[in-house]
């Protein structure tokens, strides 16, 4: 295990414990997915992403070839049976159609070396909606994405049938990282 120098105040050996597993729970939306997955890259690059788990709800569209060409695991079964199958001992589950924006890894490593608590993005300024319409149209709980241990994912899927269910009602800390939300259906 590497302990080296300090790396924005996380050390090393705290960085390659913490690798991260990306779940995305879809039902016919390829192209949102293509785009979630473009602004994944750069945390595979870095070698903070270890495995991205595209989790079906029964698409009839080629989202399982989208996911297929990007080197993702497809599971067919929800998000249950894409957090059993998850490598990383923290979880990043993201809606289809949601990308990540610069800066999105450094926040993240220092937020899981740091802290046990799940935690949100925060929207983009050209991503946020006004407040009364929030108010109106009902939160996604999932919006802003959700990093989560595995640990308290496995436990929340047992009651939770979907991804979004897992994030509903949680407490979390809100990440120094934005993400521009997947438009709604």
């Amino acid at each position: 295990m590497l302990r080296c120098k300090n790396w924005r105040g996380v050390r090393l050996s705290a960085i390659r414990l913490n690798m991260l597993s990306v779940l995305i729970e879809t039902l016919n939306d390829e192209e949102g997915l293509a785009r979630t997955l473009a602004s994944l890259i750069g945390g595979a690059v870095e070698g903070v992403v270890r495995d991205v788990i595209v989790c079906d709800n029964g698409s009839t569209d080629q989202t399982h070839r989208v996911a297929e060409h990007a080197g993702c695991h497809y599971v067919v079964g929800g998000i249950a049976a894409g957090i059993r199958q998850a490598k990383g001992d923290w979880l990043l589950l993201l809606e289809p159609g949601a990308r990540l924006s610069e800066g999105w890894i450094d926040e993240l490593v220092a937020h899981t070396a740091r802290q046990t608590m799940p935690a949100r993005f925060a929207r983009a300024r050209g991503s946020r909606t006004p407040f009364l319409a929030r108010v109106f149209s009902g939160n996604r709980a999932l919006a802003e994405g959700l990093v989560i241990s595995k640990r308290q994912a496995a436990a929340l899927s047992k009651s939770a049938r979907s991804a979004e269910a897992i994030a509903r009602g949680l407490a979390t800390r809100r990440l120094n990282a934005e993400i521009w939300v997947a438009p709604s259906k």
